[in-house]
């Protein structure tokens, strides 16, 4: 089981925000190659980039739910359960893959015309989707495997995958962008396709590290066959809620983007620049939950609930301490932070407005998210996902009073985000301390 002194909780999570920061840079790799090709480019990615996140949050939670489960069985030492989590996960992701698929080939052209109010940018943002949708094949193995190491602790093979696929979404979006040498110009699908062929040479990779690893020695993934429907219940039981829970989030975030574009003008573009850079902030915040949720399950498994809060409180002082390292610059150089993915002189200053402004909800979400997680933690997914129902409701009831109702300008608008965590936040620390979540004696 993991050691919670600082220095081991560290040593997994540094590799994980490493990896996020890796992840981020490919969102902003796209962002800078497609800034520079068109502003029709550069919003459709941004947009149907959201819609990609949104969807993909279907294999995210599930993968979640699994590494949740598979944390559990390391802290019940229990092997074969171990593996039978693995293979389940791995049966449901396929089947996922395969709606997904369907679902933006088939049905996402209509919904886009409908939703959209620029019929170019409707089919631009229909066409970076159509070759995106691919990836959900890469997610399959990808993600079954990360949830393994992940529960394990083993977070630098992780680390490793996304440098892979960071480094060849960079080469292969120099080529294909803007057609160097024998490559053509394909600007936007450019980069859909360099984004997708960067995934499934990083899932290449994990894959072969499972197959020529440790791992399999130790928990008998591979060796046997333990699917059950039983144990592919179990995974949904874990995994549908966080499922739910992170399509719920992107969605309502998708829908906030489509009134910011109904408003018009350049505040799309603003906004977008805003999400790139908000990806940044996020990399020590995902970075401690995927921590602390292997923590929490790890111990919650072995019912030593005396530690949990001694955890909670190093997570959050770490986390915090990070937040200030990495994302100072929102408010004190907020223009160098957004000419990262857009240097247009009439964007950036008022982009670098709403940062400031939402600067601090990052850290009230960096703060409260160990509390979110540990209830996710503990496999208590369902009171995570009401949890989520009704923060997304307060969120998406103010942006439209922000924006249909009073019609505040967009920098007012942002305030938006402060609604959401705050309500996240309270409900979570609520629940904790209201209810007797362990089924033990109370913890203190």
């Amino acid at each position: 089981m993991l050691d919670i002194q600082y220095k081991s909780i560290l040593r997994m999570a540094l590799p994980m925000m490493l990896s996020g920061f890796i992840q981020s840079i490919i969102s902003i790799t796209d962002a800078a190659f497609l800034s520079r090709y068109s502003t029709l480019a550069y919003d459709a990615s941004g947009s149907a980039g959201l819609w990609y996140i949104t969807f993909y949050m279907v294999f995210t939670g599930l993968g979640d739910g699994a590494q949740i489960a598979m944390a559990q069985k390391v802290g019940e030492k229990n092997t074969k359960g171990f593996a039978a989590v693995f293979q389940s996960n791995f049966a449901i992701l396929v089947a996922a893959a395969i709606f997904m698929t369907i679902l933006v080939q088939l049905g996402m052209p209509a919904l886009m015309r409908y939703l959209v109010t620029n019929p170019e940018l409707a089919k631009a943002e229909q066409s970076f989707l159509e070759i995106r949708s691919y990836s959900f094949w890469a997610a399959t193995i990808t993600l079954s495997i990360q949830a393994s190491y992940l529960a394990v602790g083993k977070t630098t093979l992780v680390l490793l995958t996304a440098l892979i696929a960071a480094v060849s979404n960079i080469v292969l979006d120099y080529f294909l962008v803007f057609g160097i040498g024998p490559f053509p110009r394909l600007g936007l699908e450019g980069a859909a396709i360099a984004s997708t062929s960067a995934e499934f040479l990083a899932m290449l990779f994990l894959l072969s590290t499972l197959l020529g690893g440790k791992l399999r020695k130790h928990y008998p993934v591979l060796q046997a066959k333990f699917i059950s429907k039983f144990q592919i219940r179990e995974n949904l039981k874990i995994g549908m809620p966080l499922l739910f829970q992170g399509i719920i989030a992107l969605s309502i975030w998708t829908i906030f983007f489509i009134w910011i574009e109904q408003m018009g003008g350049d505040n799309l573009t603003v906004s977008l620049n805003i999400r790139y850079i908000y990806f940044l902030a996020f990399i020590p915040i995902w970075g401690f939950a995927a921590t602390t949720k292997t923590y929490i399950a790890q111990y919650y498994g072995a019912k030593e609930f005396l530690f949990i809060p001694t955890i909670q409180r190093r997570i959050q002082f770490l986390t915090i301490g990070f937040l200030l390292l990495t994302f100072h610059g929102a408010i004190l150089y907020p223009e160098t932070l957004i000419r990262l993915v857009s240097d247009h002189p009439g964007h950036v200053a008022e982009s670098a407005t709403i940062l400031r402004i939402v600067s601090g909800s990052i850290l009230i979400y960096g703060f409260i998210s160990v509390y979110f997680q540990t209830i996710s933690g503990s496999g208590q997914t369902r009171i995570t996902l009401l949890v989520e129902c009704i923060s997304t409701c307060l969120y998406i009831l103010s942006a439209y009073l922000f924006i249909k109702v009073w019609t505040w300008p967009i920098h007012l608008v942002w305030l938006v985000e402060y609604v959401y965590f705050i309500s996240m936040g309270a409900l979570s620390f609520a629940y904790l301390k209201l209810f007797n979540w362990t089924k033990e004696p109370k913890i203190s």
